[in-house]
């Protein structure tokens, strides 16, 4: 059952006393305003505000889940005008999840992997040195292009001696987007679902605008919005891929059903729809020729076919193999161990629409509104609102042939937040069409909002209370407590992905605060000694048990300069790799076994037929040195490790071990091969031959760590 009760923080109170105080003033809101720019300028300013409450009270001053702060890593490399940045070494300094690696004429850089539609818009927050005042932004934008939907869609010229209706869908439309927390929390985080919701709606607006224009002979105007649909239709796929194929078969709709325009008319405006979405694709493909070298290759696709497996995993459609067993394990285990076909993809579509009953009207049985306002559309006499109803099938069917659910206490279904305004107007439509049969209609239209406050109070608000305390209850870099801890230059290690995104910037310079990864080796070393040997500190985020908050300290850190001694990389510190073939390769924690430090790399073959193979990057010494792996077998493992230095093999250690015994795991110290000086690149090439016997799972083959020595260790 999902989490309901009495109010427990002060968001639920002041929701339930705004709840209450709706049913007394809602009959005033819900009836058609009188100046109705004044009625919108002020709902969208109560969005913005809420929006930015919720920053405060809910994300505790930034963004929180991983996807969010690599949005915001990616804006801020925007912001500096590029998709990707140089990489230097220790590349696994910097690399890590959802950080897509591509070498170039100019070396290796790094990206990542999100379209870039709503990274360019929070860019531009960068640079006014406001990023998070860009959600409250979209957060009024998509109030007033509600409202205007709403009114484009319920649009009918009636006679002047005709009576004015008691109620009003624009403005019904306009208090249900309010106070929807879902929409607070999606124009609050940095994901790009606000964006995408308010592109949507746009889109939907502008080709119903350009269609009325056409109607009303004013060729000109509907030209420019026509062009305006394909721009917000250019920018969401440039946003979210997905949701625009659903929202571009709705657009063709538009025009298609419009009975009023002759075929040069509907071809006119498809065309200027396609011109219009042009810049936005182009957008779209020069991110993935910055992120991955190919225009055509998902910066996602590259990601996790370098990242995670088994190979072809992360893809659109169905078949045997899809689900990421990194990224996803438990829920691929859960939901897809026969593979992703029809029935697991009704049972994610399900699930999805399960958690999204909550989204539109902050509790499941307000829910029914939108499902009663879409069947009082297909009943209507007018497409328009028929077409909004498709809208949402049409998103719910787009995201069918993607096999993970995406849903997360306060982001909801967070597929589906992208047609959240247009269910507010199916909603709002429901409202309507009930109220106006009782005697009070006004009274009774204003439960709704009203009912969507309580909801929150009673519902919603225990899912946004279980997001703000998730993962340490706050963000996993907070700037003040580096300038607490008195540091204002050096080098800052983060033992997060979340903190690392949050706090590294590409283009800072020499006198700033520097930042890179904590490995816990002598990767760390490494990235001291390529900074300059600067101060340096850790940020230390520290989970604690039963969800308490986390603890968070600036340790300062000590390094000796590389000498003589070995320098000791953990094979778990060299994911991401660059590539793999016919298998994956995961950090796994292997405690009371040979693992120098209780976990390992391990290779994956994806079948018993095939062997698989995985390249690591190494640092490279500028003066040469040597290289000694250390490498962890399975009773019948066999394989080979490679040495490359710029392209080119070096060296081979066969492995394998006849005499290990069934059951057993055994580490092997390999010996020691010199690589010259000036090598810009240094590879490791782990390698499993298919094994013998075709029973059971494939043996374990692991690089457990590699001793790195200088050139003053090479016997001359």
């Amino acid at each position: 059952m999902p989490p309901y009760g009495p109010p427990r923080d002060l968001a639920q109170w002041i929701a339930l006393a705004l709840g209450l105080a709706a049913i007394a003033a809602g009959p005033r809101l819900v009836r058609p305003a009188a100046r109705r720019g004044v009625f919108v300028a002020l709902a969208a300013l109560a969005s913005a505000a809420l929006s930015a409450a919720y920053i405060v009270a809910y994300l505790r001053g930034g963004p929180r889940i991983i996807d969010a702060t690599s949005y915001w890593l990616e804006a801020r490399a925007l912001a500096h005008g590029s998709f990707s940045w140089p990489l230097a070494t220790p590349e696994t300094a910097v690399m890590g999840r959802f950080l897509v690696r591509a070498s170039g004429p100019e070396g290796a850089h790094a990206a990542v992997i999100f379209p870039p539609g709503y990274p360019l818009l929070l860019a531009l927050g960068f640079l006014l040195r406001a990023p998070l005042a860009i959600g409250p932004l979209l957060a009024a934008a998509i109030t007033v292009a509600t409202h205007d939907l709403a009114e484009r869609v319920t649009r009918v010229v009636a006679p002047r001696e005709a009576p004015k209706p008691r109620l009003g869908v624009p403005e019904i439309a306009t208090l249900l987007s309010v106070v929807c927390a879902a929409l607070r929390y999606h124009t609050a985080d940095t994901m790009s679902h606000g964006l995408a919701a308010l592109c949507a709606t746009s889109a939907l607006t502008l080709a119903f605008r350009a269609v009325d224009a056409v109607n009303d002979g004013a060729h000109r105007r509907a030209v420019a919005l026509a062009a305006g649909a394909g721009l917000a239709l250019g920018w969401l796929a440039a946003t979210r891929p997905v949701s625009a194929v659903a929202t571009g078969f709705i657009l063709a709709l538009v025009i298609v059903t419009a009975s009023s325009l002759d075929r040069r008319a509907r071809l006119r405006l498809v065309g200027l729809l396609a011109l219009g979405a042009v810049p936005g694709l182009l957008l779209l493909f020069a991110h993935q020729q910055a992120a991955t070298g190919s225009s055509g290759l998902s910066a996602q696709r590259a990601y996790y076919a370098a990242a995670d497996g088994p190979p072809g995993c992360f893809r659109y459609g169905f078949g045997a193999g899809i689900g990421c067993v990194g990224e996803h394990g438990d829920f691929v285990a859960a939901h897809l161990a026969r593979g992703y076909g029809a029935p697991e993809a009704v049972g994610t579509t399900l699930r999805r629409l399960e958690q999204h009953l909550v989204d539109p009207l902050n509790f499941e049985p307000l829910a029914l509104l939108v499902i009663v306002g879409a069947v009082v559309a297909f009943r209507s006499s007018g497409p328009r609102p028929r077409l909004l109803a498709l809208a949402v099938l049409a998103q719910i069917a787009a995201y069918s042939p993607f096999y993970f659910d995406g849903n997360y206490p306060g982001g909801g279904a967070r597929f589906f937040a992208d047609v959240l305004p247009i269910e507010h107007v199916l909603a709002a439509i429901a409202v309507v069409a009930l109220a106006s049969r009782a005697r009070s209609p006004e009274r009774w239209a204003a439960l709704a909002p009203a009912l969507a406050l309580v909801g929150f109070a009673v519902r919603a608000g225990f899912d946004h209370a279980q997001l703000r305390d998730r993962e340490g209850g706050r963000p996993m870099f907070e700037p003040r407590l580096l300038a607490a801890a008195g540091v204002d230059h050096g080098l800052v290690f983060f033992d997060t992905d979340h903190g690392f995104n949050l706090a590294f910037d590409p283009a800072a310079s020499a006198a700033e605060i520097a930042v890179v990864r904590f490995h816990g080796d002598d990767v760390d070393r490494l990235a001291w000694e390529a900074h300059g040997r600067p101060p340096a500190h850790r940020y230390r985020y520290a989970f604690q048990p039963d969800n308490a908050p986390a603890i968070v300290t600036i340790e300062p850190l000590s390094f000796a300069p590389p000498g003589l001694d070995p320098l000791v990389i953990e094979g778990e510190s060299l994911w991401p790799p660059h590539a793999q073939q016919d298998g994956w390769a995961f950090a796994e924690y292997a405690s009371g076994t040979c693992a120098s430090a209780g976990r390992w790399l391990a290779l994956h073959p994806a079948t018993r037929e095939k062997a698989a193979s995985v390249r690591l990057g190494m640092p490279a010494m500028p003066g040469g040195g040597t290289v000694a792996p250390r490498v962890a077998l399975g009773q019948g493992a066999r394989g080979e490790l490679t040495l490359e230095a710029d392209g080119g093999v070096i060296h081979r250690w066969n492995v394998g071990d006849p005499s290990i015994s069934a059951g057993a795991l055994r580490c092997f110290d390999l010996p020691a091969a010199a690589f010259p000086a000036g090598i810009r690149a240094l590879v490791l090439v782990l390698s499993s031959d298919a094994p013998a016997s075709s029973a059971g799972d494939p043996p374990l083959i692991a690089l457990d760590r590699v001793d790195l020595m200088g050139p003053k260790t090479i016997d001359h």
